[in-house]
């Protein structure tokens, strides 16, 4: 089954604890804190492996968690760092964000990487808080929560030539006569229902890859049909073959498929357009495809690249496969859109920013219960270890240091209110 549109979910490991403890040794007085930190979570990794042709895998498999880091141990002894969590890609993954729509990366080389979830950091053991006025404290960090995202990936197929056109005009014959690919051919509409990529060699030594696209309808690039899931594939093409079926055999007008297949492919992306095109004139082995060529040229003009064949017979295939050849040597690649914008991103740019909004957010419950949120002060709750004293101190100097204690104070709050963050609630002290 091809599979190249899913949905994952992944989820970097958490940074391991870190810890309380002290030196004890006979003959060492004073030994003092001696706590660890804890070990970094493991990132979540995409990795393009050639020997992948689908995403057939994420079909049974869309939850991927990292380990989380070792926790810290005495005599100031750090925890292991959780090692690379590799997910493996086939080439033309396009990896964008559920949640902002951002596009991630774009994986097409073998061996290529994108980190998509940051492994938590480790907590700092008790060493790192020791200080003049306090030299052995009772204080450490739980671990940092590891990142988490809702990914859509998409396979985008790495073809140099893109056979488009509607239903039964002969993509799949003359991809079967060209090249070793087995697409299924049948005298019925819609007998392709996947891409095939097949590579082709011409007389001359040279070579390319080529997919048939499956047959386009009126209203593709709206959904209709199969719509994206096949136009999506067009996009890393440098050079489109237009194929028309010249008998009008079933009754259809060639000039009208053409022009229809070519606003299907500008109102996707307009960029399309700017991509070399070969129209071929398929089944010319058929009667009156002959009369019909002859109009067609009228139609169009002179200034568009036609070549009569027949994918049945074979006849004209070798001047087809040399125009190809010859395309592609003079046609560079056209980079993504988001390939675009990375490389104007690359420009430094010196801008006038306001001052960043604050790290939480505070509402109030139907009950009366005021509800703090925020992933800056979500972090340090999670980092925070209640079970000490000296840890629940330090974050409630974390709480008035952010401003939340005033903030809540102006929202109303008073002794005695309940205060809730995450799942978790307090009382607000006076």
């Amino acid at each position: 089954m091809f599979v190249d549109n899913v949905n994952i979910y992944v989820k970097a490991g958490d940074g391991g604890d870190g810890m309380v403890a002290y030196r004890r040794e006979k003959y060492v007085p004073n030994g003092g804190p001696a706590g660890g930190d804890g070990g970094n979570g493991s990132d979540v990794v995409l990795k393009v492996d050639e020997g992948l042709r689908t995403l057939m895998d994420f079909r049974y498999q869309r939850h991927f968690k990292a380990d989380r880091g070792e926790n810290g141990r005495p005599k100031n002894q750090h925890g292991k760092n959780g090692k690379g969590f590799i997910v493996r890609v086939p080439p033309g993954t396009t990896v964008i964000d559920e949640t902002t729509g951002q596009t991630l990366a774009d994986l097409t080389d073998h061996g290529q990487e994108k980190v998509v979830a940051k492994g938590g950091r480790g907590g700092r053991g008790n060493t790192r808080f020791a200080t003049p006025a306090n030299p052995a404290p009772e204080l450490a960090e739980n671990g940092e929560p590891g990142q988490e995202r809702n990914l859509k990936l998409e396979l985008k197929l790495l073809a140099d030539v893109g056979l488009v056109g509607f239903p039964s005009v002969g993509k799949s014959t003359l991809l079967s006569v060209v090249s070793a690919a087995k697409p299924k051919t049948a005298s019925y509409h819609f007998t392709t229902i996947k891409p095939n990529l097949g590579i082709v060699d011409t007389e001359d030594g040279r070579s390319f890859a080529m997919a048939d696209l499956p047959g386009l309808i009126e209203g593709a690039h709206e959904g209709v049909g199969l719509g994206h899931q096949f136009l999506r594939h067009i996009e890393r093409t440098r050079v489109i073959v237009h194929m028309i079926d010249m008998s009008g055999f079933e009754g259809r007008d060639p000039y009208e498929d053409y022009t229809k297949i070519n606003q299907e492919l500008e109102q996707y992306d307009l960029r399309l357009m700017e991509r070399p095109q070969i129209v071929v004139a398929n089944k010319m082995d058929l009667p009156e495809a002959e009369d019909q060529l002859e109009f067609f040229k009228e139609q169009v003009g002179e200034e568009v690249d036609i070549i009569p064949i027949s994918a049945v017979s074979k006849q004209g295939l070798a001047p087809l496969l040399r125009r190809i050849a010859d395309l592609l040597e003079t046609t560079p690649e056209f980079p993504l859109l988001q390939e675009e914008e990375e490389q104007e991103d690359q420009r430094v740019v010196y801008r006038y920013e306001e001052k960043q909004e604050k790290p939480f957010h505070i509402s109030r419950d139907d009950d009366g219960t005021f509800v703090v949120t925020g992933g800056e002060i979500e972090r340090v709750f999670k980092m925070t270890d209640f079970t000490r004293e000296e840890s629940v101190r330090r974050f409630s100097r974390k709480l008035r240091h952010m401003g939340i204690d005033d903030a809540l104070r102006d929202r109303g709050a008073q002794g005695g209110d309940t205060v809730r963050i995450l799942k978790y609630e307090f009382e607000f002290v006076e």
